[in-house]
């Protein structure tokens, strides 16, 4: 057992005691030998009385020596290292107190003492080291200098005391300041403050060594200091967290006793006021008797329920949705044909098929006003005007319009919703949609239909069949909402850049309409109408501040765009004005016309350059025409003959299976028909390549084009440079139709081509292209290949022979 400081009971202990202040108790000899009683981390102050436990043989030795003496004094030293067991006078401090022993009582292993310090001393010399440490020791007594900076010293500690009493609970209900004020000497309090703070081992020998009073109160002020921001600072986090739980049971009484007051009074509660607003609300909806007694079995739920229960904020956000939605709220349609014509003529330019069947559908609904909303599905190319167009169309039918994107969409709960069993359940994206727009007949874009995913979590493709059903979505249930709401009114819009990847039964639910790309001048009159001012109004310039002529316009769409819709257009005539914009910012004030020949001051080089036609022809090359999702462009077709063994094809420039099949079939037709064409079989391997060689391409409509290379590469005879040429091939020679002959149209006609063959059954799709492509250009349909032969190629003829 180790000598310890009893830190339950030594602050509280620590008294100081009158008596101790006798001259007549306390008179000692300059000079005196007494057993010396080690303390491991404490100091015993004089006029202090403090409780110690005692262990160690030495220690038990030299109390009992003590206590043999008649006035029981011992010395009380404390060592300088708390490890060591038998301490030398070396080992311990130069001052220490000189104790009285004020009770004892013996245990099994040592003694419990009680001290009380008598006076200060200063060791001498060691007298004796074994079977008990013994010094002689000299007085040392307590400075007496006093001078206004100890006075004040003096008041300042007794202030921060107090403060420390009334932070900690030490003294208990003692009157502390009472206490301290019969202290007679201002020491006795420092001794009675410092036993009571328990520093630590080094600033508790200082205050017992100090040489002055003003040295001890500054020692004594920097510890009650330190403790009492411990003491607040523990203070301020106990009163938070109490104050959490205070707070919440504060509430808890005042609730009990609010309802309480409300029952005597006749009032109701928040709650039951909340249930009877909830009610009023039902009472207004005009809705079906399922969905009515839905709701009332939810609030005779939501009326048992505590309001701090957590299944009653779901409940109740579940009431506040099914009180939101327009079961029966819609806006009247605006059926003036000639209004709605001129809102979608004045949104956007061209699209004439999309605004006829917009049209249509307000005629169906002047006559009948039940009919079910259309399905559409807007394809197209990027930048072509889908997005717009849905706005347009709800305007000029006078509805709401929500939007939002499928792209990247693989959980069917987002379309679905979640069930309310899930924490953080949330209805799905179409009842959102139809409750922020506040009507039950809205016009709702979903957007980028054709770039859905699928994963582990469902397939949101699948939801969809249900939503764009007409004989389904009159009764269609969201998982949240878990009633039937009537999606049939809805006015639904599906926006892809391609049909390829979206589900054939999604397919069969919707009507398709395309939107092909916008010839040179269809994109100048956009850009004139609609692009430009957009962008003067965005960089806030007045429209006769910047001027750009049609020719202008024209190099911007043909040298620094190529698409097939607008929006690279627009984003490049916001380059151009934001550039005119710092020059008007900077002081300028003559307007700025952009010609055609500064454009590259304003928009950098020219990025692209005209699709000319090539000025040599050499045999075996021929035009084609393809489709692409950014519009079309002009495919040459090369084919070569390599010397070798074998009459095998080489195919190259990334062809995908049917263009491969494709070009096997115009060789073998070929082939075939050598004697009728005039040509000699080949010797050696054919090397047929379509550039770009980068660029992956398929498809059946470069079928003629092969064909025709490869028999102006036998006979020897260079096609028409002029001529370009689309189709698809088939053993016998019969030319099939294909598609996209809009946009290779355009494609042909800003490569320089006056010439097209097309088969024969795409005639009809002629109709559908400007006025200015059909002026220009001279189309040929044909219904075999020897009719795309004998046009394509006019040196063949001659090597026909007679009667074939």
């Amino acid at each position: 057992m180790n000598d310890f400081i009893d830190d339950n009971s030594s602050q509280a202990d620590a008294v100081a005691d009158p008596a101790a202040n006798d001259p007549a108790a306390t008179e000692l000899v300059a000079s005196r030998e007494l057993p010396v009683l080690p303390l491991r981390n404490s100091v015993l102050y004089p006029q202090v009385t403090m409780p110690f436990g005692v262990g160690r043989t030495e220690s038990i030795l030299a109390v009992e020596a003590a206590l043999l003496s008649e006035d029981k004094h011992l010395l009380v030293f404390a060592q300088r290292n708390s490890t060591i067991e038998q301490p030398s006078a070396e080992d311990l401090y130069e001052v220490g107190t000189e104790a009285v022993i004020k009770h004892m009582v013996r245990g099994k292993d040592g003694f419990n003492l009680v001290l009380q310090g008598v006076e200060r001393v200063r060791r001498v010399e060691e007298v004796q080291a074994t079977p008990f440490l013994s010094l002689r020791v000299e007085s040392f007594p307590l400075p007496d200098d006093k001078s206004p900076a100890t006075e004040a010293l003096l008041l300042e500690v007794m202030k921060v005391a107090s403060r420390f009493h009334e932070l900690s609970d030490i003294a208990g209900d003692v009157d502390f300041g009472q206490f301290l004020s019969q202290l007679d000497d201002p020491l006795q309090t420092v001794f009675m403050l410092g036993a009571m703070l328990s520093p630590d081992l080094e600033k508790a020998q200082r205050l017992l060594e100090m040489t002055s009073r003003e040295a001890a109160f500054r020692i004594l002020l920097e510890e009650l200091s330190h403790e009492v921001q411990v003491l607040e600072l523990r203070r301020e986090i106990a009163s938070q967290t109490q104050s959490e739980i205070t707070d919440e049971q504060r509430k808890f009484i005042l609730r009990k006793q609010l309802r309480t007051i409300q029952k005597e009074l006749g009032e109701l509660s928040p709650e039951e006021a909340e249930v009877i607003d909830l009610r009023m609300r039902l009472d207004g909806l005009k809705v079906s008797d399922d969905v009515l007694a839905e709701c009332n079995r939810a609030l005779d739920r939501l009326e048992s329920l505590p309001a701090s229960s957590s299944e009653y904020q779901v409940l109740r956000s579940y009431l506040e949705l099914v009180f939101d939605l327009p079961w029966s709220e819609e806006t009247t349609d605006n059926l003036n044909l000639a209004s709605a014509r001129s809102i979608l003529d004045a949104d956007h330019y061209g699209l004439r098929d999309v605004k006829e069947r917009i049209i249509e559908q307000l005629a169906v609904l002047r006559l009948n006003p039940k009919a079910s909303a259309p399905i559409l599905c807007f394809v197209g190319p990027p930048g072509v005007g889908k997005t717009s167009l849905g706005q347009s169309i709800a305007r000029s039918l006078g509805r709401k319009f929500e939007r939002f994107s499928l792209g990247g969409m693989h959980d069917e709960a987002e379309l679905r919703g979640h069930r309310r069993t899930y924490i953080g359940a949330m209805p799905g994206r179409i009842i959102q949609a139809v409750r922020r727009a506040c009507v039950r007949n809205p016009v709702i874009m979903l957007d980028e239909v054709d770039k859905l995913g699928h994963d582990y979590r469902g397939d949101p493709a699948a939801a969809l069949l249900e939503i764009l059903d007409p004989a389904q979505n009159s009764t269609f249930r969201d998982n949240y909402l878990d009633l039937p709401f009537d999606l049939s009114k809805v006015f639904f819009i599906l926006t892809a850049n391609t049909l390829d990847t979206i589900p054939r039964p999604l397919l069969d639910r919707v009507e398709v309409i395309r939107l092909s790309g916008y010839s040179d001048e269809e994109k100048l009159e956009i850009a004139k109408r609609y692009l430009l001012p957009r962008r003067l109004e965005q960089t806030g310039l007045k429209p006769d501040e910047l001027i750009i002529p049609d020719e202008t316009l024209q190099k911007v769409i043909r040298r620094y765009t190529r698409e097939a819709g607008v929006r690279d257009v627009e984003r490049q005539l916001g380059a151009l004005s934001r550039k005119v914009a710092v020059d008007f910012a900077e002081g300028r004030t003559k307007a700025v016309i952009v010609e055609s020949e500064e454009l590259s001051k304003f928009l950098g080089s020219e990025r692209f350059f005209p699709e000319e036609a090539r000025k040599e022809m050499p045999p075996g090359v021929a035009a084609g025409l393809a489709w692409t999702e950014s519009g079309g462009e002009v495919l040459y077709i090369e084919a070569l003959l390599v010397p070798g063994e074998g009459s095998d094809i080489l195919l190259t420039g990334q062809l995908g299976d049917v263009m491969r099949e494709s070009a096997r079939t115009a060789r073998s037709y070929v082939l075939s028909h050598c004697e009728e064409l005039g040509i000699d079989p080949p010797h050696g391997n054919v090397h047929l390549h379509v550039p770009a060689g980068a660029v992956p391409k398929d498809g059946p409509s470069a079928g003629i084009t092969m064909a025709t290379a490869l028999t102006s590469l036998f006979s020897g005879c260079p096609v028409r440079r002029d001529t370009a040429m689309t189709g698809e091939i088939t053993l016998t020679g019969l030319v099939l139709p294909i598609g996209g002959i809009r946009e290779k149209a355009l494609a042909a006609r800003r490569s320089g081509m006056t010439r097209i063959i097309l088969p024969a059954a795409n005639e009809k799709d002629l109709a559908n292209l400007p006025e200015s492509v059909r002026e220009d250009i001279e189309f040929i349909p044909v219904s075999t290949i020897s009719e795309v032969l004998a046009d394509a190629i006019p040196g063949l003829a001659e090597r026909v022979p007679t009667g074939v």
